[in-house]
């Protein structure tokens, strides 16, 4: 990795995420809530951009984040807006033409931020979605007051980023599961990820157990002891996403005391 004398890599690979979106859409409260896992001071301002790093666990792999709010010259962007706001999600569509601009092609995730106050919502949930998808982009709505989905949305804008790259090597089915690979996918294959919440585990495990179950698409939960899935079939109607599977009844015997003559086995 390093050569004598310099300091060896505390992360496998560095990505350089900028975060847009109107004013006073919490960009500053996503990046509050992310923990710090490089070596140096989580804050720096250089020529007074607001800048932050972190690391976060992708299939084993340490990815070092540097984030910050308005330079251009990054490799994965994350739009913001505020589900409280309605202007805030109209105004998308400016920094769509923003970063066509000055950055075209540069892989991209929508997120709608402030999930916690979704009793003053603004924006629908399928509204965001259908726009997300009419530009090509995957849609997470997160909450940094509860920790939900934050580190989810930067580690699948860092995944499409990698395979932009050529690393989809990196997630072919013959490749060496590493030990934390393994532990959580012990966990999440028998834990719903409503449920890894109540885990006894300390909050930055949680979020990667949560990361990971939704990276690997392993979000079947069981309920009272029935099979659910939490995506929508093909072509299925708008209702409810969760949808129990059939029981298969055997028939019945008719009754002992039947006296008629349809009823009677021959």
């Amino acid at each position: 990795m390093g050569s004598q004398g310099s300091p060896v890599k505390s992360y496998d690979y560095l990505l350089k995420f900028l975060l847009v979106g109107d004013s006073d859409v919490g960009k500053g409260e996503i990046l509050d809530s992310l923990q710090d896992g490089s070596a140096e001071s989580p804050y720096a301002y250089s020529s007074g951009i607001d800048y932050k790093t972190t690391t976060i666990l992708l299939d084993g792999r340490r990815v070092k984040l540097e984030l910050c709010y308005i330079e251009w010259k990054q490799i994965g962007i994350l739009l913001v807006y505020d589900i409280t706001n309605r202007w805030s999600f109209d105004g998308i569509d400016r920094w769509i033409r923003e970063i066509d601009e000055h950055a075209p092609g540069v892989p991209r995730i929508l997120v709608g931020n402030r999930l916690h106050l979704a009793f003053k919502r603004q924006v629908p949930t399928e509204q965001a979605r259908a726009y997300a998808e009419k530009n090509g982009m995957t849609f997470f709505e997160v909450s940094p007051l509860c920790n939900f989905n934050v580190i989810e949305s930067f580690t699948e804008l860092s995944r499409i980023v990698l395979m932009r790259h050529g690393m989809e090597k990196f997630w072919k089915p013959n490749r060496v599961f590493s030990l934390q690979d393994l532990c959580c996918r012990a966990i999440v294959s028998c834990t719903p990820v409503h449920l890894i919440d109540k885990l006894p585990l300390p909050v930055a495990i949680k979020s990667h157990l949560k990361s990971f179950s939704m990276a690997n698409g392993m979000n079947a939960v069981m309920m009272h002891g029935r099979s659910y899935s939490l995506a929508n079939p093909a072509g299925g109607s708008k209702g409810n996403s969760l949808k129990r599977s059939k029981s298969i009844r055997p028939p019945q015997s008719p009754p002992q005391n039947c006296t008629r003559n349809n009823c009677k086995i021959s």
